[in-house]
């Protein structure tokens, strides 16, 4: 293993652990705003509905207009991280141009 892998594990366990100690929970955020795609690794309040899943599940939230106060949920198993980005980004480009 390389250098910076490990540099890279220890820096990601302590902003992990930084985050577990504000009672939140770090995890990856992808969105759309302003015309621009953009992606975050972020702490998040603990939220059952969002954050306790594992394995290949994921997890994409809605929220438009239409579905501002309570967002769309949708959830399942996915093929992996890069097949099901790209098919969610996919599902998102074909609405959009609808």
């Amino acid at each position: 293993m390389s250098v910076n892998f490990h540099l890279s594990t220890r820096l990601f366990e302590g902003k992990r652990k930084a985050i577990a100690a504000l009672g939140k929970a770090l995890a990856f955020r992808g969105y759309h705003e302003s015309w621009c795609n953009k992606r975050e690794l972020k702490g998040f309040r603990s939220r059952p509905s969002l954050l306790q899943f594992g394995g290949s599940n994921n997890i994409v939230l809605l929220t438009t207009e239409r579905y501002k106060e309570y967002p769309m949920l949708i959830q399942g198993y996915g093929a992996g991280a890069s097949v099901t980005a790209a098919g969610v980004f996919a599902n998102i480009m074909s609405i959009a141009n609808i």
